[in-house]
């Protein structure tokens, strides 16, 4: 009986997680050590290859072991080898015994093959252990054989115990042991699995694997990576590995809003994208479709839980009509698609008609200036990620290891704004030939001058003033208007009215009505089309003159002296 209890338990390596990320599957805090072997004897002996790993579903709430643990190898034993059954460390530590059986042993090969678990010079790539069990292949195998469901493994709710598992010959007998359960079978047999097989069970499988991160209730490893364990701490803090899983990242969603725009004018279009994870190393790409073109805005960042503005800047058809932009964003969670419905309008369709000298209005009545939409201040934010640095030594002897970076991503929150600013100036037409300061008698005409700025601290992010129109006392503000030009491009733009095709000098001019009654004559203008990622800035701006009399006073007719 000693003979086969010595049979059946050997030691186990343990694999840990270390905040790498493989497949968007698991997480994996993995390191291992170890050293050389020497032959053993013919009696007792392991040769390199004959390992495996027993791999436990446990409740990261509770710890609570929730499948039966089974057992991957690349070289499954013989049925018939001595073995403890299946059996975790977790229950093990919560007072299960021993309990040795010949025969009946079942494994897993899976059809992709595993890296080498323990070797015999202590050298394993930790690295291709970890992309291995945090693979989406490892992990949807475990779940078919285990009876989990995979959605519910990965969700975020559960974590794996992964054990390795050595297959050897043990005073002449094969035995397949988890590192645990040679350390508890060693002490049973008063140390002579110690004294037999020391660089296996005490050394290269219990220093296979071990938490660089305490889990589960288990220590990080600080001790030597190179020599030989003892029991007690194989049992507490060796031969053993956990692979955590985070809810899937969320898909990320597209926040959008419809848009009217003017003719031929650069615009910006934003949307807001949200959901999931994005950072240098998960980057979110936000496309827009106008007008049969591509734009790709890359580089969208924000943290986890938090949103960002996506914006491209474009320039109108110079045909009034309504568009369709669609609208496509992909994370690390997947894909959303949108689209933005606009509008485009032409304001350069509506003059005023042609004024004629015994025009009346007897019904007219003034009304006054509408308020018309203002923004004169734009806000906005732009997430910049940046690297925050954490080194860690991982030791690889006792004189011997290297550093390594397990930092992360931190955010800072970049504001930027935009400040607009209009104003507006109207005078007496300068062929008004009774005009006097601000005071012109109704029928003549006026000039205006309408200049608008903007000032901003991300310079390639807004479209300065594109558009001013003018509207009119005798029309109510409404029904007739005037586009006026664009004089001067650039931060800082002027506008004027329009060449008037009714004016005998073709003067940019707007004439009043020879009906209009005397007082306050106000020009309401719009300044507009100054676009920024968070909207359209614009002013509401009035200026007035007086009307006292009207151009008829101007002619007197009398005969023709003899």
């Amino acid at each position: 009986m000693k003979k086969i209890l010595t049979v059946v338990c050997l030691s186990f390596v343990m694999l840990c997680c270390t905040a790498v990320s493989v497949l968007a599957v698991g997480d994996g805090n993995i390191d291992g050590g170890g050293g050389g072997m020497d032959n053993g004897t013919s009696g007792n002996i392991w040769s390199p290859g004959n390992d495996g790993v027993r791999v436990t579903v446990v409740r990261a709430s509770d710890y609570a072991v929730v499948t039966t643990p089974i057992d991957i190898t690349n070289k499954p034993p013989l049925s018939s080898i001595y073995n403890f059954g299946k059996v975790s460390k977790l229950q093990y530590n919560n007072g299960k015994s021993l309990a040795p059986q010949q025969g009946g042993y079942k494994c897993v090969k899976p059809s992709q093959l595993m890296p080498t678990i323990i070797s015999d010079k202590g050298n394993s790539n930790i690295d291709a252990i970890k992309k291995y069990f945090c693979s989406e292949y490892i992990v949807q195998m475990i779940a078919n054989h285990t009876g989990m469901n995979y959605d519910i493994l990965i969700g975020g709710g559960y974590k794996l115990l992964l054990e390795p598992i050595a297959y050897y010959k043990f005073e002449d007998v094969m035995i397949a042991t988890t590192a645990t359960e040679a350390a508890m079978y060693d002490e049973q047999i008063s140390g002579l699995l110690r004294r037999r097989m020391v660089a296996l069970s005490h050394q290269n499988l219990p220093l296979a694997m071990f938490l660089e991160v305490s889990d589960l209730g288990y220590p990080a490893w600080r001790g030597s990576t190179s020599k030989a364990a003892s029991n007690a701490d194989i049992k507490s803090s060796l031969g053993l590995g956990v692979v955590r899983f985070t809810e899937l990242p969320e898909s990320p969603e597209i926040v959008t809003q419809d848009y009217e725009y003017r003719v031929n004018t650069e615009v910006i279009t934003t949307v807001t994208v949200s959901g999931g994870q994005s950072d240098p190393d998960n980057p979110t790409k936000v496309s827009f479709s106008i007008d049969e073109k591509t734009y790709n805005v890359g580089n969208v960042y924000y943290p986890q839980g938090d949103s960002q503005l996506a914006w491209v800047k474009w320039t109108t058809p110079d045909t009034e009509q309504d568009m369709v932009i669609h609208v496509s964003v992909k994370g690390p969670g997947g894909t959303d698609k949108t689209t933005i419905n606009c509008k485009i309008v032409d304001l350069d369709k509506n003059p005023p008609p042609n004024p004629i000298a015994d025009d009346r209005n007897e019904k007219f009545s003034s009304v006054s200036v509408p308020n018309r939409s203002e923004k004169v201040r734009a806000d906005w934010s732009v997430w910049d990620p940046w690297w925050h640095e954490h080194w860690v030594w991982h030791s690889t002897g006792e004189d011997s290891g290297y550093w390594c970076d397990h930092g992360w991503w931190e955010f800072d929150l970049d504001k930027y704004y935009a400040r607009f600013s209009a104003n507006m100036s109207i005078r007496c037409d300068s062929k008004n030939p009774t005009a006097s300061g601000g005071i012109m008698k109704s029928g003549y005409g006026i000039n205006e001058t309408v200049t608008a700025s903007v000032s901003s601290n991300q310079s390639s992010a807004i479209a300065y003033p594109q558009t001013a129109v003018s509207y009119f006392p005798e029309f109510g503000y409404e029904t007739y208007w005037r586009l006026l030009d664009r004089m001067k491009d650039g931060s800082s733009n002027s506008f004027e009215l329009q060449n008037n095709k009714y004016s005998t000098y073709k003067n940019r001019t707007h004439f009043t009505p020879i009906w209009m009654p005397d007082g306050d004559y106000t020009v309401n203008t719009w300044a507009a089309d100054s676009w920024t990622p968070v909207g359209m800035l614009s002013m509401n701006l009035t200026d007035s003159l007086t009307i006292k009399g009207n151009l008829w006073q101007d002619w007197h007719v009398a005969p023709l002296k003899p």
